[in-house]
C-alpha cells in the first residue's frame, strides 16, 4: 500500500469518527447545540452541492438559493396537500433536480459572469411568483406547515439526525464524482472547456448533471427547512445570501476538494456564531471582507494550503534526490 493510499484510508476514517461525534450531540441533552448542529448541517448541504458544479466544474453558480426556496416551498405545499413528511422532502428534492436540469439546459452554454449573473437572476424571479401566486403559495403572508405532535426535544432530535443525514449523503455524492468519470470530466472543463470537448468528453451532459446534482439535495434541505421552523415566507427561502454563503464556505474550505466544503461549512457557523451575531448590523460587509480575503490570500482554501505544503516538500525532496544524482555522477 502506497502513502498516498493510506492517507485516503485516514481521511475516510477520521470523516467517519467525526461524523459519528457529530450523530452523538442528541446525548448532551442541549437544545442549543441541536440548533447549531442542524444548522451546520445544512449549511453543509449548501457548500458540498454547490461544490459540484462550482468546485468540481469551476461554474459560479448563484442558483442555491433558487434550488432552496423551490424546495422549501414544495415540501410546504406537498405536506398541506396530506403527504407525509419525509415523502415530502423527497419529492422537493427531486422538483428542484428537475428544475435545475431544464435551467442547466437554458443556462449553462452562458460562461464566467454571464452565468453567474444568469443563475442569480433566477432566485428572483421565483421569488416574485412566489410572493404573487397567493391562492397555492400564501404570497407575501408565507405558508404555515402541519405542527408536528411530538415534544419540542424530540422534534430537535428528528430534525437534527435527518438534517445531518442529508448531509452525509452530500459529502458521500461529493465522493462518489470525485471518484467517478463524471469528475474527471468536470475537472476537465475547470481546466479547458474548449479541449475536453475536442477530446470526446460530452460537456453540456456533464454540466447539466453537474447542476442537477448540485440541486437535489439542497431542495430536500429546503424542505426540511421549512418542517423544522413551520413557517417560511419567500424573502427568507429565496435570499440572495442562501447563494453566496456556499460559495464562501467551499472557498474557505477547498472548492473542488471532497471534505473542504464540509470544513468550511463548520468554521464559517462558528465565525457567524461568535463574531457576526455581535456585528449584526455590518455582517454584510464582513461576509465581502472575507471573500476578498479568501479570494487573494487563500484561493485553494484551508485543504488547498495543506496540500500545496506537501506537494512543496515533495517537489523539495526530488529536487534534492535529483541534485544528489547529479553530484554522484559528476563525481564518478
Amino acid at each position: 500500500m502506497n502513502k498516498g493510499q493510506t492517507m485516503h484510508r485516514v481521511a475516510v476514517a477520521l470523516t467517519l469518527i467525526a461524523v459519528a461525534l457529530i450523530a452523538a450531540l442528541p446525548a448532551l441533552s442541549d437544545n442549543y447545540l441541536l440548533r447549531l448542529g442542524t444548522m451546520g448541517a445544512m449549511y453543509a448541504i449548501l457548500a458540498l452541492s454547490w461544490n459540484i458544479i462550482g468546485g468540481f466544474a469551476g461554474y459560479p453558480s448563484f442558483s442555491t438559493a433558487a434550488f432552496f426556496g423551490l424546495g422549501a416551498y414544495s415540501g410546504a405545499i406537498l405536506q398541506g396537500a396530506g403527504l407525509p413528511m419525509p415523502l415530502a422532502w423527497v419529492a422537493a428534492g427531486l422538483i428542484a433536480m428537475a428544475f435545475a436540469t431544464l435551467l442547466g439546459l437554458a443556462i449553462l452554454h452562458l460562461k464566467g459572469h454571464y452565468f453567474a449573473i444568469a443563475s442569480l437572476v433566477v432566485a428572483e424571479v421565483l421569488l416574485e411568483i412566489t410572493t404573487s401566486w397567493t391562492s397555492l403559495t400564501g404570497g407575501g403572508m408565507g405558508l404555515n406547515l402541519p405542527i408536528i405532535r411530538i415534544s419540542i426535544d424530540a422534534q430537535a432530535r428528528l430534525f437534527f439526525w435527518s438534517m445531518l443525514a442529508i448531509a452525509v449523503m452530500a459529502l458521500g455524492m461529493n465522493y462518489w464524482v470525485s471518484r467517478h468519470r463524471l469528475g474527471f470530466g468536470l475537472m476537465c472543463i475547470r481546466q479547458n472547456e474548449d479541449a475536453a470537448s475536442m477530446v470526446g468528453i460530452n460537456t453540456t451532459l456533464y454540466k447539466v448533471t453537474a447542476f442537477a446534482l448540485s440541486a437535489v439535495l439542497v431542495g430536500a434541505a429546503g424542505a426540511l427547512y421549512a418542517s423544522w421552523v413551520f413557517y417560511i415566507e419567500p424573502p427568507d427561502v429565496f435570499a440572495t445570501l442562501t447563494s453566496v454563503k456556499p460559495i464562501v464556505m467551499a472557498m474557505l474550505g477547498g472548492a473542488g476538494t471532497v471534505l473542504g466544503p464540509a470544513i468550511g461549512a463548520v468554521l464559517f457557523l462558528a465565525m457567524e456564531e461568535l463574531v457576526w451575531r455581535n456585528l449584526l448590523q455590518i455582517h454584510a460587509a464582513a461576509l465581502g471582507l472575507l471573500i476578498v480575503a479568501l479570494i487573494f490570500f487563500l484561493p485553494g482554501g484551508l485543504l488547498g494550503l495543506v496540500t500545496g505544503k506537501r506537494k512543496r516538500r515533495v517537489v523539495a525532496k526530488k529536487g534534492e534526490t535529483t541534485s544528489n544524482s547529479a553530484v554522484k555522477g559528476g563525481a564518478a
